[in-house]
């Protein structure tokens, strides 16, 4: 699976943004997939996850409410919808495609990385 992330950009502080990940090399549904996100100096920490057939989701407290993990299957995409953004929010977003079908909070599970798309938030 190759993953191609985009849709990062410079937003002001309660603005919003929607990051895509397109997905190709082998059928997309079959995989979990999840956002992630490295500040710098940071570690890289979960963000959102998505079953295969979209069905399930899970979501970090800390933008619980604020984004919404997506996909559209029959286009081989993920999304990430980002409103009411906070300057906490800065980091570089990394999409990545699950071992299984299922949704994961955890880096580990996760087999295929995008190469990450930056997001800067202005206060």
């Amino acid at each position: 699976v190759q993953l191609q992330a985009s849709g990062g950009g410079l937003v002001q502080a309660g603005g919003s943004l929607r990051l895509s990940c397109a997905a190709s090399g082998r059928a997309f549904s079959r995989n979990g997939m999840g956002w992630f996100r490295q500040a710098p100096g940071k570690e890289r920490e979960f963000v959102a996850t998505i079953n295969g057939s979209g069905s399930s989701t899970l979501y970090a407290d800390s933008v619980k409410g604020r984004f919404t993990i997506s996909r559209d299957n029959a286009k081989n995409t993920v999304y990430l919808q980002m409103d009411n953004l906070e300057p906490g929010d800065t980091a570089v977003y990394y999409c990545a495609a699950s071992r299984t079908n299922y949704r994961s909070r955890y880096l580990n599970d996760y087999e295929y990385w995008g190469q990450g798309t930056l997001v800067t938030v202005s206060s």
